[in-house]
């Protein structure tokens, strides 16, 4: 068994753009360089593309289900459905999600800004944390495989757009 090191991990930087008719972020790594471009779709509920730096090939998909009593978001690769997210109805202090990818859980602070997922063995696959002070929504996605980072990023979008659809009815449904 071979041991980790930190030289093993990857870092990502989650960068919502401003003034964009639809979602749309740009993720860089830790030396500056697009990795991914995210756009958003025209679509009931929220439509994420993910593609490659070149914008040539579409790599995932973030789509929100609609017609559910808890948020929901189904994650594609390709055409394959690879898992969904589900928000759980009854962390009264700490966001939780339900994942059915690799056994997977994510659970976040009481402020919604940082977020830990782990695997089924209680190890870390990604640290999320929302750096503050920025113009648009801004996360630092700390993944412990490389590998991980299309799939770590896809939940961070759905955490992202939920959290956005949830803050809108809150918005819509004040005097």
């Amino acid at each position: 068994m071979t041991k980790r090191t930190e030289e093993d991990d990857m870092k990502l930087l989650f960068k919502q753009r401003a003034f964009a008719w639809f979602d749309s972020y740009d993720i860089y790594d830790e030396n500056e360089n697009t990795v991914y471009i995210v756009k958003g779709q025209l679509s009931w509920g929220h439509c994420l593309k993910i593609f490659d730096a070149s914008e040539e090939h579409e790599l995932g998909t973030v789509k929100e289900r609609i017609f559910s009593w808890w948020p929901q978001f189904e994650l594609y690769e390709g055409s394959d459905c690879i898992g969904t997210l589900k928000k759980e109805p009854w962390g009264w202090f700490k966001p939780r999600y339900n994942i059915d990818f690799n056994g997977w859980h994510i659970e976040g602070d009481w402020a919604e800004w940082d977020y830990t997922i782990t695997g089924p063995d209680g190890a870390t696959v990604a640290a999320i944390s929302k750096e503050l002070l920025h113009w648009t929504d801004t996360y630092v996605l700390d993944i412990a495989k490389p590998e991980d980072a299309l799939y770590v990023l896809m939940f961070v979008l759905a955490i992202d757009a939920e959290k956005c659809s949830r803050l809108s009815l809150i918005h819509i449904s004040e005097p």
